[in-house]
Parts: structure tokens; sequence; C-alpha cells
């Protein structure tokens, strides 16, 4: 099914935690299961019928476009939005985005580049759902991980996230990275202006302007060199056994 939306991929942070491995390699081209870890996203975006996506970066940026070229392998077309180019650092996750907005139109997709979630749908049906409403962003939500106990945001009975205090199941849960978003969200942002994405959210969760959902499926944010080693190792230890070679009759 045609997945009208566009997709940005955030692929601009530097990788603190992850040194020294990014030292030399932007983060989303780790390798994670035998390819970068951004490749993972684009597959993912091509088999759900997204046929443009825009990857910002800055950190290393000229190895990102090198390694990707213009996504026709995928059958995708890809857009750089360079920020370390044309105003030399990155403008955190909503300056990156209100950059791209010439690229994305009205609503689009946003995954981080640096999360795994194999599983996740871009779901054409829900995409064309949020693009006739009004909401200005629809949000996964994971369980919390060890490396961030508190969580992010409630639920509310209605499905609207709660950006200071937990639902009636007296749970936070985590942003997996994974939402749909409407323009309006960062379109008061002045491009090249450094913004964090936190504090636009919770203003619009708190105007009821935001759902969220579970998303159900495996998710890992790979932010250490030992959460990548233990990806990688968990992935070989689900891949399939090669088959023996026939017998020499």
């Amino acid at each position: 099914m045609a997945n009208n939306l566009k997709a940005i991929v955030l692929a601009a942070g530097r990788g603190e935690r992850m040194r020294p491995l990014t030292d030399r390699t932007p983060k989303p081209l780790l390798p994670v299961g035998g390819k970068p870890l951004i490749v993972w996203h684009l597959e993912a975006l091509a088999r759900d019928g997204v046929r443009e996506v825009v990857v910002n970066t800055a950190w290393l940026e000229e190895q990102i476009p090198a390694a990707l070229g213009d996504g026709s392998r995928w059958g995708l077309k890809l857009h750089y939005s360079m920020e370390g180019r044309d105003h030399g650092r990155a403008l955190e996750t909503a300056g990156g985005i209100a950059k791209a907005l010439p690229w994305l139109g009205e609503c689009f997709w946003v995954v981080s580049g640096d999360i795994h979630a194999p599983e996740f749908r871009f779901d054409a049906q829900i995409a064309r759902r949020f693009a006739a409403g009004d909401e200005l962003a629809r949000l996964w939500l994971v369980p919390n991980p060890p490396f961030h106990p508190a969580g992010d945001f409630g639920i509310d009975a209605d499905g609207f996230g709660l950006a200071d205090g937990p639902g009636p199941d007296g749970r936070r849960w985590t942003y997996s990275n994974l939402a749909l978003m409407r323009a309006d969200l960062c379109a008061g942002i002045a491009p090249g202006t450094r913004a964090p994405l936190g504090p636009l959210l919770r203003d619009a969760m708190r105007a009821r302007r935001i759902r969220v959902e579970r998303h159900e499926g495996r998710w890992e944010n790979v932010g250490t060199p030992a959460q990548l080693d233990a990806l990688n190792a968990a992935l070989a230890a689900r891949a399939p056994e090669p088959l023996p070679p026939e017998e020499t009759r």
C-alpha cells in the first residue's frame, strides 16, 4: 500500500557515549547485524511504501551520503540536510526537523538513526488517519529501559500523552524516537536555530494535541559500545543456522 508521507531519519548527533567508535564513524553507520544501523530504517521505510526520506547530518557528515548515495538501491529518494556544512554544528532534534521542513511537507514520519526497532511498521493507514486529523504528533512509547527508568510520558485514558505524570496505569513510558509529526510542531523555529524537541512535545501534550501508543516489538537504543555489542550478539543468536552443503553423491 502506498505511503504518501515522507520521513526524516535523524543522524546528526556526535554520539559521545559511543566513543571511541564514533571518533571515526557516524553512529548511524555503525554495523548492526552486518549492515549499517541506519540501513535497517531505510529498508523498513521502503518496505512500507515511503518513497522520499531526509537524512540530517552534522558529525562526520560527509561519510553518510558517501555510504548511502541517492537511495535508489532501496527504491528511495534521499535528501541530505547538512547541518554541519550550513551551520557548523548539529541543530538538535527540533532544530534539525525545522531545517528539513521544506523537503518534508505537512506531515511526516520521524525516526532516530540510532535506535533498532526491526518490527516497527510505518503503517500507511495510520499515516493517512494522522494526516486527516489535527494532532501535532503521534508518538510510540516503549517500556522504560534500565538506563532511563523514570520514563518520559504517561498515557491518559483516551490515548493522549501526559507531560507531567503517569496515566491510569500508574506508569510513565519512554519515547521510542518513532513518531508521526505535523510541520506546525516545529514551524516556529527559524532554520539554523538549535532547539530540543522535548519542550515542544510537552507543551503540545498539555494542550491535548499528541496521541501516544505503545510499541510492542523489539526496541533498542544503541547508545554505547556495550549496547552495540549486546545487540549484535543477540542478532547473531537469532540468525538461522546455515544449511549444510549437500553430500557428494
